[in-house]
């Protein structure tokens, strides 16, 4: 059985993930491939004490990688969740880590 912290891997903290929980309380998360929107949404509640709206996944793509002279390979695809949040207020992952 997986616990909600095998869910949830990490929050993603980028310039626009910031911006988008600003302007419209969502929270980005790299989660575990193979999560469903119902586990995320039950995951993110119980950590953060609040209500879900909405959960949407993507899958993002591998990209090209160099290591050193010829030698390529790729980097892992990784799952990412967008959760739309209930709060008046936007939730600062920041101090939370």
């Amino acid at each position: 059985m997986k616990t909600i912290y095998d869910i949830i891997i990490r929050p993603v903290l980028t310039e626009k993930a910031v911006k988008d929980n600003e302007k419209n309380n969502t929270l980005t998360f790299e989660v575990d491939m193979n999560a469903s929107k119902t586990e995320i949404k039950e995951a993110v509640q119980k950590i953060f004490n609040v209500k879900v709206k909405e959960v949407r996944t993507l899958i993002v793509k591998p990209k090209p990688k160099r290591f050193g002279f010829r030698s390529s390979g790729y980097k892992k695809a990784w799952k990412k969740a967008i959760v739309k949040v209930e709060s008046e207020k936007p939730i600062n992952i920041a101090e939370l880590v």
